[in-house]
Order: C-alpha cells, then structure tokens, then sequence
C-alpha cells in the first residue's frame, strides 16, 4: 500500500509540475483499470461508472470486441494518410449513412473538430450567395476552438478569449419565435443546434418546435446542422438523437462514443450538399485512420450484435421510474428530464455536492451548468447496476436533505 500511495504521489507531483492546470482533478484518485460498467482506482476500490468519460465508452470500459479491433488493426497499419485509400474508412463511412441518412462523411478527431466542418459547409454554401450567419442556441456547448465558443451559447466557456469569431447568432433554445426572428436575416445561412443540450442541462428539444425548425429551413433555403456528440451513437436509444423527432438535418456531427474511447469524430452531408466541400477546402491528418475506423467500425458491430439500443430504451424506462420515485418520496429534484441513457436531474439541493457525495459511495456521475446532475452510464448496463446506482443516489439525497 506505501509503494502505491508513493506512485500515486509521484504522479500527482508531475501533473502538478507539468500539465496544464485546464481541469479540475480530484486529487488522490486515479483510475488505474475499468471493465464494463465499473472502474477500479489505484488502491483497488471498485466504482460504478454512470458518467462513460462523459458519454464515451457508451458499450462500457475495454469492450472485448472494441479491443480486439484495436489490437488486430495496430498489429497491421496504424497510419496512411488521407492521400491513399485504407481498407477501414469506407467501410466505416458505409455503416454510419446506412444508420443515419444517404451522404457522405469527413472523418476527423474531436467533436470540435465536426462541429468545425459543418461550420465550414455552411458559409462555404453561403457565401457563393453572401449569407454566412448562423443562429445557434443559448446554453448550448459545441467545442473549445475559437469558431465553436463562439457558436456556444454559455458564455462563461467564452470569457477571456474575446473577441468573439463573428457571424453567429444567439437565440433561446426551444424558442420558434425568436428563431423566426433572427432567420429573417438575410445572411443567414444555417441554424446549428444539439437535438437534446448536454453541457446546457439535459433539455430536449420539443418535438413541435423541431419539426418547426425543419420546415423554416426549408423554406428559407438554409441548413439544418445538429450535434450528435454526445446524444448520439444509441445514447437515446436510436443510433442519434434526431431519429426521435421523424426528421433529417442537412448534416451532422458526431465523435464521443464513436470509437468507445478511442479519438475519432466525423460529420455527415447530405449527399445533395457533397459537392459544397471539394478537393483541398478541408482535410485532417488523422482523421479516419485505419485504426481509428477499425475501433469505430467495431463499435457498430457491437451495437447491433448486443442489441444495445433495445437495452438503452429498457433500462432507460426502469431509471426514470425509479429517479422520479427518489424525487416524490425524498424530495431535493424538481425535474427528471432526458432520454434513453442521457439524464439530467434539475436539484433544489447542490448539484456538485450531490455528485461528489455519490463519488465517495461508489457512483461516479455529473454535473452539468450549476444545477443539474447528469447521468450517462455505459448503454450495457443491467437492472442490478441501475438499483445500485438509485440506492446511492436515494441515500445521499436523503443524508442532505437531513443535514447528515
């Protein structure tokens, strides 16, 4: 036990010399193992993980087959660049448009990244015509380069590395009205939205309201774009969040749980907006290596192999039935809101409080903007994880609101 608290502390000291101070770590904990659903630290405790490395290892830590992939693929070629053809990228491309719509992919690293390269379709399809505004939501999230703060509707993500990148627009998220408004601006050229904000709270958006969104693009000839990152790949239940709604956006992006944890991120165009984006106006060294996609193209062999999406929906409706018990009998939630496996608890009571005390039982969950706990746990969970996870949650509450 001494030689592991002494490794531990050697490592806290070079983080601390070394890395960027950009996070806020927990000190003395480090994870040093993570199967399934659960993960161990350096000193063996065991946790049940209903956080995914925010909404990644959606098929829960070292999936058998997602490694396998890994390993197999890093044995043969890791790395090819995008000037020739490698056997895994198409093959990928394949199994996400026959999941999604018919169009093509750009295949990137990061959801930043994706959300970069619709931005990009956008104002390169506007500007041929002198439109390139696009409205986005408050309170959304939508990556940390200069061009996706800017497009974040929270502007505390924002402060410090003004001035803003100009030509997007700020309007309410769920609002037609003030939508309508902005899009009467003849510059504009696209509206960028997350079908359920993550970062912002859990809040989905309203069927009506979507669907509204869909025909004011239409008639105004402006696109559609939706952020898949993290509500998409089965977290809803459907392989992206606006299969729900019974439309199509004109493209989309999507990273996060793509690879189960290794980096990849890509975006997809309708096919009749492929042309917008021609030889030498975007590219990404590593985007779509063959290790990459062979860790992604596993990732959807699982999924339908596994039935993921059945069990997402399943222990979907057991959580919400037994958070919202936890809220009538215990009291300190005042909304249970999402779907499938992406939950957020609107509280009455500290949120981060509430999270940091379930850490300390055993249950690692999130928070997301100052009031709201998040739940995202692996899409493999089973019905007895669930009642570990509620029993927490339920004693905890309970201990706060009793001032234990």
């Amino acid at each position: 036990m001494r030689e592991k608290e002494q490794k531990v502390g050697k490592l806290e000291q070079l983080q601390d010399n070394y890395v960027l101070k950009t996070y806020a770590n927990y000190p003395g904990v480090m994870f040093a193992k993570g199967k399934g659903v659960k993960l161990w630290d350096s000193d063996g405790r065991k946790y049940l993980d209903f956080a995914s490395g925010i909404s990644v290892c959606n098929l829960g830590h070292c999936h058998p087959s997602v490694t396998a992939a890994i390993r197999k693929q890093a044995s043969k070629l890791v790395h090819v660049s995008n000037l020739y053809l490698n056997e895994k990228q198409p093959e990928l491309a394949a199994k996400i448009v026959s999941n999604s719509f018919d169009g093509m992919v750009f295949f990137c690293n990061s959801g930043a990244e994706a959300n970069e390269g619709q931005i990009k379709l956008a104002r390169k399809r506007g500007n041929s015509c002198g439109r390139n505004k696009i409205i986005v939501m408050q309170e959304s999230f939508h990556g940390r380069t200069l061009a996706t703060l800017a497009a974040t509707g929270r502007s505390k993500y924002r402060e410090g590395f003004q001035p803003d990148m100009p030509g997007f627009i700020h309007v309410p998220f769920n609002d037609l009205q003030a939508l309508a408004a902005a899009a009467a601006d003849p510059a504009v050229c696209a509206v960028l939205l997350e079908p359920i904000q993550g970062e912002g709270g859990i809040v989905p958006a309203k069927e009506e309201y979507l669907n509204s969104v869909r025909q004011l693009c239409d008639d105004l000839d402006i696109l559609l774009l939706f952020d898949e990152v993290q509500c998409g790949m089965g977290r809803t239940g459907r392989y992206f969040a606006w299969q729900n709604y019974g439309i199509e956006p004109d493209a989309f992006s999507l990273a996060k749980a793509l690879g189960n944890g290794f980096p990849i991120g890509a975006f997809v165009v309708k096919r009749k907006h492929c042309s917008v984006l021609g030889p030498g106006t975007h590219a990404s060294t590593f985007g779509g290596t063959p290790l990459a996609c062979a860790a992604a193209c596993a990732v959807f062999d699982a999924i339908e192999s596994e039935d993921v999406l059945e069990n997402c929906l399943k222990q979907s409706e057991y959580l919400f039935a037994g958070l919202r018990d936890i809220a009538s009998s215990v009291g300190g939630i005042k909304e249970v809101r999402g779907k499938g496996l992406m939950i957020g608890l609107e509280m009455e009571v500290p949120a981060g409080e509430l999270r940091k005390l379930a850490a300390e039982k055993g249950l690692l969950v999130l928070t997301a903007g100052e009031n709201v706990l998040r739940l995202l746990p692996p899409l493999v969970i089973e019905k007895k994880h669930c009642d570990k996870a509620l029993s927490i949650l339920r004693v905890c509450l309970s201990n706060m609101r009793s001032g234990v």
